[in-house]
Order: structure tokens, then sequence, then C-alpha cells
């Protein structure tokens, strides 16, 4: 059972935290590039884990991200004036680059130099280094000197065709959300008639095997033939999880906050551009993804709404769940929850296997990096992993063909 002190410890992702500090040891997406795409263009908010920030693109293209609040009288930034390589604050004109320096100080009485400069090292703000990938703006917040290098995340490497990625908000606390997304039982019932007929047989098989960015979690499903269909996904530090469908899926559940939770969607096909079913899969057909209020990342389908519930449709068996799509299902059970599960009060069964190691996993790199130890996934070519789905005998064992079937021959795409 997850005692309360380590529910705490696993969700709470603020500066200082245990949950944050490790966090902050890995690169974390921040907004899609788009919205800062013009230098000089308008700044936008970005909460991230508990942090509120401001994102700006620069004149010479450089991106910026910096706490909201001026460091002077703590006026948000986000009104400020993008100009000529940094952000001018409104309200008394101080000006910031996108390293955080203040590089003018036009309120400041007349004064000598060096009286100048050591006001404007003073008035210095927090500024988290980002670079783009994948059509994604990434930034890491965590010690300088212990920045990683990108990770090898296959999808991030593909030709901008292969891929297409949304995202929404979720309204409660990460951790329950990536769970959920490794609650393999679930498929059987909550996305009944929506998922392929196989996961409708509820997993009689589970196996949970290590790798070097997280773990692999493998279900396994009979056949009736003698043989086990098993469904490996791999969960890959800290929020990362690729799924293994026909057409592959990423997902990152990112932490806004304790409470909240910006779920990126990618499916992609490494060897092809996306079709147009693909396409019209993700962006309109709406079978996995939600459909989001327009100008927002929250959902049409969400909380104050009871996400649309049709009870009709769940009593006459058109629907089991009554809900529309796959992920407005995960929502709405995942947010059913509170906003930060009570993990003490689990009676946890045989198929949340995968969840508990997930559990001890983080517990166990929060220990390890308090003492000093390098957190899992540092290496980026760690990351260079697939889903896969197979067939075999029962009682073949996952863990001994894991390595060739899930290790991804990925070619590194240029920078």
């Amino acid at each position: 059972m997850t005692t309360r002190e380590e529910n705490d410890r696993l969700t709470q992702v603020g500066p200082v935290t245990p949950m944050g500090n490790l966090m902050r040891r890995y690169w974390v997406p921040a907004a899609f590039a788009e919205t800062v795409a013009r230098p000089d263009g308008p700044p936008v908010r970005v909460k991230l884990l508990g942090e509120d920030l401001v994102l700006f693109r620069a004149t010479d293209g450089r991106i910026g991200l910096v706490a909201e609040r001026c460091p002077h009288r703590t006026a948000s930034l986000y009104f400020g004036r993008n100009e000529e390589n940094g952000l001018r604050c409104v309200y008394h004109g101080l000006k910031f680059d996108v390293e955080g320096k203040c590089v003018d100080a036009p309120c400041v009485p007349k004064t000598s130099a060096g009286q100048l400069a050591t006001y404007q090292r003073q008035l210095a703000t927090k500024a988290y280094p980002c670079i783009e990938r994948a059509e994604l703006i990434w930034t890491y917040m965590g010690p300088p000197e212990f920045m990683p290098a990108f990770p090898d995340l296959e999808w991030t490497m593909l030709p901008k065709a292969n891929r297409l990625t949304t995202r929404h908000v979720q309204q409660c606390n990460w951790l329950q959300a990536l769970e959920g997304g490794f609650d393999a039982s679930h498929l059987s019932f909550l996305h009944k008639g929506l998922s392929d007929n196989s996961r409708d047989i509820v997993p009689s098989a589970y196996e949970v095997v290590p790798i070097d960015c997280g773990m692999a979690i493998a279900n396994g499903r009979e056949t009736g033939n003698g043989s086990m269909l098993w469904s490996i996904n791999p969960m890959m530090m800290p929020f990362h999880k690729v799924i293994a469908t026909a057409l592959p899926a990423a997902h990152m559940w990112v932490p806004i906050d304790d409470a909240n939770t910006m779920l990126y969607s990618t499916d992609f096909n490494p060897r092809a551009a996306l079709g147009e079913k693909d396409i019209a899969r993700v962006d309109g057909g709406q079978w996995i993804h939600t459909r989001n209020i327009p100008g927002t990342d929250h959902a049409m389908a969400n909380k104050s709404n009871d996400y649309l519930i049709d009870r009709e449709a769940q009593a006459s068996g058109r629907s089991y769940s009554g809900l529309e799509g796959l992920a407005i299902q995960d929502c709405a059970i995942q947010e059913s929850m509170g906003a930060i599960a009570d993990r003490s009060t689990e009676f946890l069964l045989p198929g949340d296997a995968g969840i508990v190691k997930i559990r001890r996993l983080l517990l166990k790199a929060m220990d390890d990096l308090a003492e000093g130890k390098t957190p899992p996934g540092m290496d980026p070519a760690s990351y260079r992993v697939r889903s896969t789905r197979f067939e075999a005998p029962v009682g073949t064992s996952v863990a001994d063909q894991l390595a060739d079937r899930v290790r991804a021959d990925i070619p590194k795409a240029a920078e």
C-alpha cells in the first residue's frame, strides 16, 4: 500500500519538493513552437511544475522562458513589450533577455555605471534554457551543471510529416493520469467497443522488466489456442509512454501543477508520412483525442458538464461507459478520483503490478537523487525503445525476448 507520505512525495511537483527536483532533471515540453512563432511577437503564459512563467521569442529567434513576475515590483511580464532581444516590463521599463539578465533599467536614477550594473545584477530573474524539437519547445529547469542531452525519443527524430501532436488539460494530478495510461485491465471495460477485439479479453499475465530509461510493462491475453498475445509498453522517465498499436502513439503526462496535467499525444509512423485516414483519425474522427474548446487546451466534454455522458446509450448497451472517445473516458475516470488521488485508501489487485512498479521506480529515483546519485535515463540512447505486440506460446518469458523486440534501431536525426 502507498502511504500518505509516499503519496505526497509522488504527487507534489513544485520547486524543492522531491518529485519536483526529480522532474527538473529532464527535458520537459513547455508549449507548441507555433505559439511563439514570430520573433518579437506576443509573449505566452506557461505554467509548468507549479511555476508561473512567460515564453517569448526574441528578435534573433532565441527562445526565452522566464519567471512571470518582474523582480522589481512583481508585475506580470506577460504584459511586457517583446523588443530588441528582450522582454520589457511595461510597469517601470526594466528589460530582461532570454537568460533572465536585466539588460536595461531606465527607471533607475542616474548614478555611477558601477551602481547601475549592481542593480542590474540584483534584478536578474529566473530563466530556463529552451530548445525546439518536433514542433515543441522543451525546457530544462534543473541545475545547469546536470543538464542532460536531449533524449532520443523516436517520434521527435522523424520528419514532420510522419507525426501529429495534440494536447489537452486534465484536471487531476500527473501521476493518476500516467497510471491510467499503464492500467491494462481497464481497456476491457472503460474502452469496451472502441479498441480492437483482442483487448476485450482481460489480461491474465503481467510482467515488468527494467530498462535503462525506466521499465517495460507487458500484459498478456490468452488467445485460446495455446498462445498468449503480449502487449509491451515502455514507461520512460519521467512521464513518457509509447503505446503498442498499429500506428504508434506517444504520450507525455506533463505536470502543470499538483492538480493539473497537460497530456501531449503524438501519433506517428516510423516508416512513412501519415496518410489522410491517420490525420482524420486524430484531427477529425476524435476516436482517441479530445475536441478542445476553440482557442484553449480544455476539452469540450469536461468536468463542468459531466463529460457529456449519454446515460441512454449506456443503459441500452450502445456504449459501455456512455462517454464518447478514449481520451474523454480516461479523463472522466481519472479526474473522478479527485484532484490528487489518495492512494493510501486503495485496495490493489494483481493487474495493478505495473502501477506498483512505476511507483517504486519513482520513489527509488527520488531517494537516489537525494543521495547524489544519477537519475535513470540520462543517456539519450536509452530512450531508443519501441512498444510492441506479439504472440508467443503460453509460458514464454517476456524478459527473455524483450531486448530484441523493444530495442529500436532509430537513426539519429540531424539537429
